[in-house]
């Protein structure tokens, strides 16, 4: 299924849409199934999205939280996405402190992996996995020239030991275990993310363009990162 490009002008505009279509998405997973679960990405456009949500009340008892990756930082770094995620919302929502899952990256890589690939196994296909890209094409901590785990019998959770951006111990989910979502939304703003987007859409073989979703796969861009060169 191919990749849907939603472009909006500026970033407050992208967030609002999405915050719109998180909400919709989790009403409709709630109505379905009684539960709804979301991989929630680091970075500056994600944090901005996690305070239109917390502005809005969003989260109950029905949310699952899961990670798409984790710096192997202390449980409190400023830099932990997770720690990031509980700052701008999750902290005051009310999604059960249980039902919030970091990955344990204090710990040393390949054990925080071990551990948290046997919680997913726990859990089926997830609901929407929000992800960014880098300006070489990374998402999560999935890196050109790295294993992505884009086999489908790869483990859930990879360690990352040799990242090119510090820190270099990381935690990630892989391809396979990312693409077990119904919804796929890549998060993407700026323009140092041109020319790696540029490459996206004309099918280079990248980590972002590893990553799709069972139902859809959308883009979600602003002015700044968008290109017209075809």
């Amino acid at each position: 299924m191919a990749t849907q490009w939603r472009m909006f002008a500026d970033g407050n505009a992208l967030v609002r849409a999405l915050a719109d279509a998180l909400c919709a998405e989790a009403a409709a997973a709630v109505a379905a199934r009684g539960t709804f679960h979301l991989v929630l990405a680091g970075g500056t456009t994600p944090r901005a999205l996690y305070t239109e949500l917390a502005r809005r009340g969003a989260g109950d008892a029905r949310w699952h939280i899961w990670y798409g990756d984790e710096r192997c930082l202390p449980a409190d770094h400023p830099e932990r996405n997770s720690a990031m995620a509980e700052a701008a919302w999750l902290a005051a929502s009310n999604i059960p402190e249980e039902q919030r899952r970091p990955i344990p990256a204090e710990f040393r890589a390949g054990e925080a992996a071990a551990v948290y690939a046997d919680w997913l196994a726990r859990v089926g296909d997830f609901d929407v996995v929000l992800l960014g890209m880098g300006e070489d094409g990374h998402t999560a901590s999935l890196f050109p020239g790295h294993d992505w785990g884009a086999e489908t019998d790869s483990p859930d959770a990879l360690a990352v030991f040799d990242a090119p951006k510090p820190p270099p111990e990381r935690v990630s989910l892989s391809v396979a275990r990312l693409s077990r979502s119904q919804r796929v939304w890549f998060v993407v703003t700026g323009s140092g993310k041109r020319e790696a987007l540029l490459h996206w859409r004309q099918g280079a073989k990248l980590p972002v363009s590893g990553v799709r979703g069972g139902l859809e796969t959308v883009a979600w861009l602003d002015q700044d990162a968008w290109s017209t060169a075809k």
